[in-house]
């Protein structure tokens, strides 16, 4: 189906030399797969019905918050669905998990809890499904990981390829700025950026960004550096071409394979950054759905461990698997 969209012959061929790698194009689509369900997550795990049947009355929970006085209920503020009153032409349509991430099983004797009928994999510290937490957690880990990528590649591609581009005192310039910064303990400055300011979702992607950017910077940098002196770049000056049609139509298109090739491995460490941030303490706030934030939890309980860990191996390891096969096709001796 992918072939359909894809106009270019090179682009074509690296795609039919990317799916021969099985492991790689079956783990590209379970992955996309994984993502789906987090961003679907408020429809798999939740304390409201999807659809609400009741009194006559048609709700959508999931979508809208009601009052208290929709149902007529009285001494409360929020409605509290499993208690509700339902009569024979009553009915609701549940998510298959009725937990919410931040909602703690006021059933069980002590918290954490290990795995039961009510909790498939147990409750952390605080009561919460962890299922839920996990399933919530992963498109946080996603989204911060695919965005730190995706700026620091903008960034990174700027700089490196104006550096390359025209060289000279820019580049010398340039390189010792990068140099000075490459020098800095980078981990240990974004910790305290991060305790510093709040460390919200945004916040943490622009403070990861600050650092973020410098290795790709040398790669799109080596690239212009090779592609500037060759013949269709010649060619194009002498037609009288922009730098910036120069350098945006003939030498980036053919500068981008190796942050192609790097791209899962890329994301797949971001990935690891924000559970780091979020096992020391200094990731997203509390209390926000975390791996890293399960993982700090896991001293004596082995399903804090276990489960959290688990999915940190499967989604890096499809991401490994995807990015292998990306460098297989993009590999210019197998084209």
């Amino acid at each position: 189906m992918i072939d359909r969209f894809l106009t270019n012959e090179l682009s074509r061929k690296r795609w039919r030399i990317f799916k021969k790698t099985r492991s790689a194009y079956y783990s590209m689509y379970v992955l996309i797969i994984l993502v789906i369900l987090t961003f679907l997550s408020p429809l798999i795990a939740n304390n409201k019905p999807i659809i609400l049947s009741y009194q006559n009355r048609t709700y959508f929970p999931i979508f809208k918050d009601y009052a208290a006085e929709d149902f007529k209920l009285v001494d409360t503020f929020d409605v509290d669905y499993r208690s509700l009153k339902m009569s024979d032409n009553d009915w609701a349509v549940w998510p298959i998990i009725k937990w919410d991430p931040f909602e703690s099983n006021d059933k069980v004797e002590f918290y954490p809890a290990p795995p039961s009928k009510e909790n498939l994999i147990g409750t952390d510290d605080r009561g919460r499904d962890v299922f839920t937490r996990l399933l919530y957690g992963f498109k946080y880990s996603i989204t911060y990981a695919v965005a730190v990528w995706f700026i620091s590649l903008c960034i990174g591609t700027f700089l490196g390829g104006t550096m390359g581009y025209f060289g000279g005192k820019i580049d010398f310039l340039g390189q010792r700025g990068v140099e000075i910064l490459s020098t800095v303990p980078q981990f240990f400055l974004l910790i305290i950026l991060i305790s510093i300011f709040s460390p919200s979702l945004s916040m943490l992607i622009l403070i990861s960004c600050t650092f973020a950017w410098i290795g790709i910077s040398y790669y799109i940098r080596g690239e212009f550096l090779k592609n500037r002196n060759r013949e269709f770049v010649e060619a194009a000056k002498s037609m009288g071409g922009s730098h910036f049609r120069i350098i945006f139509k003939h030498i980036l298109p053919n500068s981008l394979t190796p942050i192609i090739t790097f791209a899962p491995f890329t994301i797949a460490a971001e990935i690891v950054a924000l559970a780091s941030l979020d096992y020391l303490g200094f990731g997203l706030q509390v209390p926000t759905p975390s791996w890293g934030e399960l993982l700090a939890q896991a001293h004596k309980n082995w399903w804090l461990a276990f489960y959290p860990s688990l999915a940190l191996f499967v989604v890096l390891t499809l991401l490994n698997l995807v990015g292998q096969g990306v460098r297989d096709a993009m590999d210019p001796n197998m084209n």
